[in-house]
């Protein structure tokens, strides 16, 4: 047997280092092996951070690493998604983001940097109307009256959200434009104060995202007069839709929890989280708790890009038929 040459030899170590899987290889089959830090742009107790927590737990199970829930509040949910934007794209940090913090914010605020584009979109969680209630003491028990009322009295009245140029403001202002109404926008510092008002009688009318409304239409402290999605929400399906009003039937405007990652993640790793989120959204028990929170679940794989630019486009309309901008 002739014996290799040195040369040769080299050559042929060179050769089969090449066939061996090497660490990069090896990286994406491997994810995830340590623990995922999901943010939650709010502080804890809303509706984002109950569907990031719901989410979280059977994400965990899925993929069999502890899923842990950041919270990072401010800025109406603009921190935690530049925090999430700056992040290593390697599947580590998620944000479980409402339509607030990830479409609408940027557009209105010449403050926020990030744009759709700094994000891995994963796929669409849930969805949930908001509800266009009346005080006690407006004396308006449902939406046809509201629209008379207000379109006699033009100026007369107002309707408070949760801020500025949240999805509650934007909701208020597509009635508006869609009813052809004039009332004056009153901006809270979130949904507690507004809720302190109208059940004070302090002002007219309010929006609420429907699970902070649903207690208040409950109790009967408050009249609902319409939720804001093309069709009744299955959760209420006492609330009428307020687009079955003919001058209102273009209103078709929710809150939307996604999953997000940072721009640029690897397609293997991508791959696996929507896999994860997929069977995450078919357990009865994430169903159950979103559900009972007024959330709709998600349908599987909706084609995220599509989902965002339609969306976009929708919160842009509004944001130009109310000059919003901070």
């Amino acid at each position: 047997m002739a014996f290799l040459t040195g040369f040769r030899y080299t050559a042929l170590l060179s050769s089969l280092a090449l066939l061996m899987p090497g660490p990069a290889a090896a990286q994406p089959d491997a994810y995830p092996s340590k623990p995922i830090t999901l943010v939650v742009a709010y502080p804890a107790g809303g509706s984002t951070d109950l569907t990031g927590r719901v989410l979280g737990l059977e994400l965990s199970k899925k993929l069999g690493v502890p899923v842990v829930i950041e919270n990072v509040g401010g800025a109406g949910g603009a921190i935690g998604a530049q925090k999430v934007a700056n992040a290593a794209p390697d599947g580590y940090t998620l944000l479980v983001g409402a339509s607030n913090e990830i479409a609408i914010t940027r557009l209105v605020s010449s403050a926020v940097k990030y744009d759709i584009k700094d994000f891995t979109p994963i796929g669409l969680i849930a969805t949930q109307p908001m509800v266009l209630v009346a005080s006690q003491s407006s004396g308006v028990k449902t939406v046809e009256q509201f629209m008379r009322q207000v379109a006699q009295n033009p100026g007369k009245y107002s309707y408070g959200s949760s801020g500025v140029g949240t999805a509650l403001h934007l909701a208020g202002e597509m009635v508006k434009d869609q009813g052809g109404l004039f009332m004056t926008h009153i901006p809270y510092r979130g949904v507690a104060p507004l809720a302190n008002d109208l059940l004070g009688n302090n002002i007219d009318f309010g929006v609420f995202v429907l699970s902070s409304g649903l207690p208040h239409i409950r109790s009967g402290k408050v009249v609902a007069l319409g939720t804001t999605e093309a069709r009744r929400s299955p959760m209420t399906a006492d609330i009428p839709a307020l687009a079955e009003t003919p001058r209102l039937k273009g209103i078709d405007i929710n809150i939307w929890f996604a999953l997000m990652g940072p721009a640029g993640m690897p397609a293997p790793v991508v791959a696996k989280l929507k896999t994860a989120l997929n069977e995450s959204l078919q357990t009865a028990a994430l169903r159950k708790k979103l559900e009972d929170s007024g959330s709709t679940v998600s349908p599987l794989n909706v084609n995220m890009p599509v989902f965002l630019k339609q969306e976009s486009a929708k919160y842009q309309r509004i944001v130009d038929f109310a000059k919003i901008k901070e």
